[in-house]
């Protein structure tokens, strides 16, 4: 028999054939129900005198769970009590058995363990959350740029450069080929780009801001020529709409287009007026010049004619471009001839920072970033404009309004800053497939891009609407991805006759549907009226801060200690049972906890799902999915603290790494 103290509580290590256990189980026999109900560390004083080995008369034996059951229920889970082997709690809160050598806690080892434990399983993720790559890529060489270490400097103090010009002329592909990246979609489909898309760009000692906008309709034309030219489609999304509506969506689209245009260009200093050579002067490029010299003459306008691929004939390609009242500077958005030359005048129009302004504070900053998910016409839009009181993006009936993934900064009531990611709609991936559109594809997997490089998904739902199966398959995406989540409930006010149970019964068929996300908060909103619109960014800062919270080793293990005494993992037939040696947080966002046991498979999936709700229950972590990687260790003995690691290679990471 063995004795240990730890602060004021005693903890004993008895043998089955010890003769002390017959007065233990004597003592026990006579405790009432109410102490004898498997609860956590229950504390039994007496007065037995019991030798030498306890110092004071009151003794506080820490029995595990199962031996604290009452008399009636000893048979329940293993067996006979006394046929059953006797466990305690050692000082160390952890269970031994007779023969069994103390497990030595190297905690260096295994926090460097840990770490790569978490570095193994973000690998296995990202082989098995594969996004499929764009078919629409830039080609030809990339345009030589003259060196500059960029600065952080904060966005609203670049200067601004508006791309403006008519459908499919090669506003997107500049916009590529200035910012330096795959931003914007690019394919052979007029009307892709509708709202305003912002890129950091540099030219030798310049930064400014680039801005993408739709292609710009004017009013004279036809209804015909507009779903022409926009690409717009009222039929696919639109079924439970009346025709009279859809028609005026559509009669809208154009000036909502132009809106956004016009709010680009006026805030810019620059402005990159992009016509198609292949296509020569057309009636819409001279109603846009038209446009830019009657209200914005005072602004440096720039005449682009993309998709002049030949340096030698690019002159006199763009000659014919001089009736419209500007300077033709030949270019090619693809191949990038003629960019060098665009930004250097570009950049003659623009005024140079010189570093007046004090970035410490935004340098060492952390903005996280919110991205706004769910299927078609749910009010992403809506939502993203009621949060920065704008309209920053276009709202349509029309399914499929929104195209690329568009990024605002945004600063809460608690001046907390955000970024947030208004996406595309998701439909069925046979639906996507189904209608044959390449644009659509595209924006699906823009969507997806956008919720693996956020931090926060908001993912919303029509109140009126079913939770069907796309809502469970993209929650079950934003689970699996680690992302921070609220369920974000709009269009709460057109639910009639609501009362206090409205909302409890709404939760619970939520929930039931949800699965997935059961940790999410749960935000009631109405986008076009404005109303609780706030309760979802203070929602969302609640949520960050869980997701980037730690918690210290000692806490986390005393949580594990208390959940495994009250609830000890299941034997097996052959009479094992598993084991929690130690237990560390590894990472942050999200929180990843690695446990170190004597075998993995001996701790079933109901297990760990009990585990983790311990560590909910005790610890938090809302709006957060947490993870529990499983690794196994070799006992080691007291004098051998170096202990060697059972293989668990990333090829078992689905068995012995795995997720609750």
């Amino acid at each position: 028999m063995a004795a240990s103290a730890t602060g004021e509580f005693y903890a004993i290590s008895v043998s089955k054939t010890s003769p002390i256990l017959s007065p233990l189980r004597r003592i026990y026999s006579t405790l009432p129900v109410s102490l004898s109900s498997p609860f956590v560390h229950r504390r039994i004083s007496n007065s037995l005198s019991i030798g030498t080995c306890f110092p004071k008369p009151s003794v506080n034996l820490h029995f595990r769970g199962s031996a604290l059951r009452s008399p009636s229920s000893r048979n329940d889970v293993d067996g006979d009590f006394e046929d059953e082997e006797e466990e305690f709690v050692d000082s160390v809160g952890y269970e031994t058995e007779e023969g069994d050598e103390s497990y030595v806690v190297d905690e260096e080892e295994l926090e460097a363990e840990a770490k790569v434990a978490v570095q193994e399983y973000s690998q296995f993720l990202s082989r098995e959350l594969t996004i499929e790559e764009e078919d629409a890529k830039q080609k030809g060489g990339k345009q030589k740029r003259k060196k500059m270490v960029p600065r952080n400097v904060p966005d609203h103090l670049l200067s601004k450069v508006a791309i403006v010009g008519r459908p499919n002329v090669g506003k997107s592909a500049l916009f590529n080929r200035l910012v330096g990246g795959n931003r914007a979609i690019v394919v052979d489909e007029p009307g892709v780009t509708r709202d305003r898309l912002y890129g950091r760009s540099y030219w030798g000692e310049y930064e400014f801001m680039v801005v993408d906008t739709g292609g710009v309709v004017m009013p004279s034309k036809s209804q015909q020529d507009v779903i022409e030219d926009l690409n717009v489609s009222t039929t696919i999304g639109m079924e439970g709409i009346p025709l009279a509506a859809r028609e005026a969506a559509v009669a809208r689209m154009p000036s909502q287009i132009e809106r956004q245009a016009a709010r680009a260009v006026e805030e810019s200093s620059v402005i990159l007026f992009v016509v198609d050579d292949q296509a020569g002067p057309t009636a819409g490029d001279v109603e846009i010049a038209d446009w830019l010299r009657k209200n914005y003459s005072n602004k440096n306008i720039i005449l682009a004619v993309n998709k002049c691929e030949s340096p030698r004939r690019g002159l006199i390609q763009a000659s014919e471009f001089w009736s419209l009242g500007f300077s033709p500077i030949p270019i090619s958005a693809i191949s990038g001839t003629g960019t060098g030359e665009l930004l250097d005048l570009v950049c003659a129009g623009l005024m140079r920072l010189e570093d007046p302004v004090d970035v410490e504070e935004e340098e060492g900053s952390y903005i996280p970033s919110i991205a706004i998910v769910g299927r078609p016409n749910v009010g992403k839009s809506s939502i993203l404009n009621a949060l920065v009181g704008e309209d920053r993006t276009i709202v349509s009936p029309i399914s499929g309004t929104t195209r690329d993934a568009i990024d605002t900064e945004f600063t809460g009531p608690d001046g907390q800053k955000f970024q947030l990611i208004d996406t595309a709609g998701i439909r069925r991936k046979a639906a996507v497939a189904s209608s044959g559109s390449t644009t659509e594809a595209l924006s699906v997997n823009r969507a997806f891009r956008a919720i693996r490089r956020s931090d926060l998904v908001a993912l919303v739902i029509e109140a009126m609407a079913c939770i069907t199966e796309q809502d469970y398959r993209i929650a079950e995406r934003i689970e699996m991805e680690g992302k921070g989540c609220l369920i974000v409930v709009n269009k709460w006010d057109t639910i009639p006759n609501k009362n206090q149970q409205t909302s409890t019964l709404y939760e619970q068929d939520v929930r039931q549907k949800l699965r997935s996300l059961h940790w999410a908060p749960i935000v009631y909103a109405s986008a076009i009226s404005g109303q609780s619109v706030d309760k979802i960014i203070i929602a969302a800062g609640i949520v960050e801060k869980e997701r980037s919270r730690r918690l210290c080793t000692a806490t986390l293990n005393q949580v594990v200690r208390e959940a495994v005494a009250f609830k000890p993992p299941p034997r097996t037939r052959a009479g094992k049972r598993g084991r929690v040696y130690y237990c560390t947080q590894a990472a942050i966002r999200p929180p990843t906890f690695v446990f170190f046991v004597n075998d993995v498979k001996l701790f079933s999936d109901t297990y760990r799902r009990y585990m983790e709700k311990q560590l909910r229950s005790d610890a938090g972590f809302s709006g957060t999915p947490i993870r529990l990687l499983w690794r196994s260790r070799r006992k080691m003995d007291k004098g051998n603290a170096a202990g060697k690691t059972r293989g668990t290679a990333s090829a078992s990471h689905k068995k012995e790494a795995a997720v609750v």
